[in-house]
């Protein structure tokens, strides 16, 4: 399989956004040293500072699928209960460049 493009949006509840956003800083660098990570990037929109958005690229769906299996990952899920209102998970292809 190519390789597999992830965008997640998460929306942090308005009194939880310091929150969400230093627990999802925190997966960053031990994300990144991941077997099969590209790049692993949050961003923070500019009008909607509790709407954040992970671009990330892997090298396969299998390597991805073993990150979201990882002891952090749960460890952000269980500090952050409660203070997020969404969080969807795309995974796509890139088609072009």
């Amino acid at each position: 399989m190519s390789k597999l493009t992830i965008v997640a949006t998460i929306i942090a509840k308005a009194d939880k956004v310091e929150l969400v956003k230093s627990e999802l800083l925190k997966l960053i660098d031990v994300t990144r040293a991941e077997e099969g990570c590209i790049n692993y990037d949050l961003h923070q929109d500019h009008a909607n500072p509790g709407h954040f958005l992970m671009y990330e690229n892997w090298q396969n769906r299998e390597l991805w699928r073993k990150h979201m299996e990882n002891q952090h990952l749960a460890d952000y899920i269980a500090a952050t209960n409660g203070a997020v209102v969404e969080f969807v998970v795309h995974e796509m292809t890139q088609i072009s460049q």
